[in-house]
């Protein structure tokens, strides 16, 4: 029996210094738990929302003549050409984003809008000028004209928000050029 006394002994004392031999003064202290928060790994990121898109699928071209500059021998409008009395101001081409047009003359300032766009304003003799502008909002190529008795000027715009613009100035002695 007194071998197994020490073997109990022996186990006892191994017990109490594992536990690090710590002895508590009152009876009312109890272990408090240890908590640890940890954060999930970051990973991937979500996805963004799509970002809408525009699809051209096929540009159109414009079914409109442009106007030619010398009238005919017999006074009659060639198609496309400006009647007698009539300004007509052109916008044509691609703009995916659209345009901001103006037209007008020097008194009379107006907007237009979508492509292909032709505008006819009666002939106002005492005009100074009639103009016709047209801003890219983004990408695109247009072109624009004014045509005021059988004379036209055009412009051309391509790229990101360049303008397309067209003046024709009434003359001293009569005429537009």
């Amino acid at each position: 029996m007194i071998p197994a006394a020490f073997v109990i002994l022996g186990a006892g004392m191994g017990i109490g210094a594992a536990a690090g031999g710590e002895e508590q003064t009152s009876p009312a202290a109890k272990p408090r738990p240890t908590v640890t928060v940890t954060q999930k790994p970051a990973g991937r990121a979500a996805k963004p929302a799509p970002q809408p898109t525009v699809t051209v699928t096929k540009t159109a071209k414009p079914k409109i003549s442009e106007p030619e500059a010398a009238a005919d021998s017999d006074n009659k409008p060639a198609p496309g050409k400006a009647p007698s009395g009539k300004v007509v101001f052109k916008v044509w081409g691609s703009a995916p984003a659209g345009t901001d047009v103006t037209y007008g003359s020097d008194s009379d300032s107006r907007e237009g809008s979508g492509l292909p766009m032709t505008k006819t304003l009666t002939l106002d003799t005492d005009a100074l000028y009639y103009h016709v502008s047209a801003q890219l909002l983004g990408g695109g190529d247009i072109n624009c004209s004014v045509t005021v008795d059988g004379t036209t000027k055009k412009g051309h715009a391509s790229g990101g928000y360049n303008i397309c613009s067209a003046q024709l100035n009434g003359g001293l002695t009569g005429g537009w050029d």
